[in-house]
């Protein structure tokens, strides 16, 4: 849990354009879009059983809870900023990509980037008042694939969710998403990249966003205790790089969330944090200064 503290402060320090925000709190309607009323109310009353608890892989504490919700609360904020103009957004924490509808797993409660995806849809309904739903990418580069994600949106055209992930890691019954790629112990940069740029690629032939949610996980690095993979810190700068550049070139709003990242050296895991915050400056800083351009097109079409 320090990792989040310790990227905060470098964030602070070191990237001052990056602006902090508290993180609201997700609303229990806003996690029924996702999750069963039952689930959520024995995390806020701290009744669940005992194995649904371990399960989850902590124990139970109204901080937890509370936690939980604003783990939420801050990818939703950050989709709604993303969408609203500012182009690239993120959530210093979230990617609880392992959270069902009804049940969490591997240290996550709930699922962040299916209540944000949801919930934009929700919002751009009511407000754009158009036929069909938005359509969201969730592209999930965390080391260990997205399952309750993948069983969330499993019948849902209007999310497609990839995953890049190891094969042998957890979880060790994998759910099947709309595009799944499985990678070997020991995948180091150039396998790793050329396997997300076909993954990319197909991606983009098959659909169409008008949202990216983007689960950069930093256990794909070398230095990671339970990845199993063996990417560089170029490796992974060049893996953000990659994904933010299909968003962008498409003009699609991207949203992050930092995933897992559990290094031997907790420094390690905020240095590769770290640096996809300042890949995502850069791509900011495109959609800040296409701002203007899009301000004076309005008035000549006015």
């Amino acid at each position: 849990m320090a990792k989040y503290a310790r990227l905060r402060e470098r964030l602070a320090r070191e990237l001052p354009a990056v602006q902090l925000h508290e993180a609201l709190a997700a609303s229990d309607g806003e996690l029924a879009l996702v999750h069963t009323p039952d689930y959520v109310a024995a995390i806020a009353q701290g009744t669940l059983p005992a194995a649904a608890q371990r399960e989850i892989g902590f124990p139970w504490s109204p901080a937890m809870a509370e936690r939980a919700r604003r783990s939420v609360g801050a990818t939703v904020q950050a989709c709604r900023l993303a969408l609203g103009g500012a182009g690239m957004a993120a959530n210093l924490a979230g990617g609880t990509h392992h959270a069902y509808a009804d049940k969490g797993s591997g240290f996550c409660v709930f699922n962040d980037a299916a209540v944000a995806a949801r919930l934009m849809q929700a919002e751009h309904a009511r407000r754009h008042r158009v036929r069909g739903p938005l359509q969201v990418a969730i592209i999930d580069l965390d080391v260990h694939q997205g399952n309750g994600t993948a069983r969330i949106f499993a019948r849902d055209p209007s999310v497609f969710t990839l995953s890049l992930h190891g094969a042998k890691n957890f979880p060790f019954r994998k759910e099947p998403g709309d595009l799944d790629v499985e990678l070997p112990d020991g995948c180091e940069d150039d396998a790793y990249l050329e396997a997300l740029e076909r993954a990319l690629d197909e991606l983009g032939q098959r659909f169409e966003p008008g949202l990216v949610i983007f689960l950069a996980g930093a256990d794909p690095h070398e230095g990671d205790r339970l990845g199993r993979l063996k990417l560089s810190y170029d490796g992974l700068e060049a893996r953000d790089r990659r994904v933010m550049d299909w968003a962008w070139q498409r003009r699609v709003p991207l949203a992050f969330a930092m995933a897992g990242g559990y290094g031997t050296d907790m420094d390690t895991t905020v240095q590769v944090q770290m640096n996809t915050y300042r890949v995502a400056l850069d791509y900011h800083a495109r959609w800040a200064a296409l701002a203007p351009m899009q301000s004076r097109a309005a008035v000549t079409a006015g």
